[in-house]
């Protein structure tokens, strides 16, 4: 779990610094949310997750460890997608718009899950 979560780590992290490159060569700034959002949800807080799950390995083979994964991948994505569009098409996206709450509220859940419920007490438990 600790290396697929800095495996997506490190790809956000790519994408995060091609969009800024891309965004800078081209001085058009209007997808910076999307960019800052994708670098902190996509590598930052996927990064933290994988040296959490490498540190407490007990977490992550938990259920919800793996909960915590699966709705983080999933989230966003559509997190990012929703945002662009909301972002790039304005009111004929109005429909569209439901995708980022959706996607944030499944990467909040993952969150919780980590810092919450994901075990990481148990762990700290087992190993003092």
């Amino acid at each position: 779990m600790a290396i697929r979560m800095m495996q997506f780590s490190a790809f956000y992290f790519v994408i995060g610094v091609l969009m800024g490159m891309g965004m800078s060569m081209a001085e058009n700034y209007e997808l910076t949310p999307v960019h800052v959002h994708l670098n902190l949800l996509g590598w930052v807080s996927m990064a933290l997750g994988g040296i959490l799950y490498h540190l407490f390995p007990q977490a992550a083979e938990s259920r919800l460890g793996k909960w915590h994964f699966w709705l983080h991948v999933i989230g966003i994505p559509l997190m990012m997608v929703g945002l662009a569009v909301v972002i790039l098409m304005g009111d004929a996206a109005e429909a569209f718009g439901i995708v980022i709450p959706v996607g944030g509220t499944l990467i909040v859940n993952g969150l919780g899950y980590l810092l919450i419920f994901g075990g990481t007490q148990r762990s700290l438990e087992i190993r003092s």
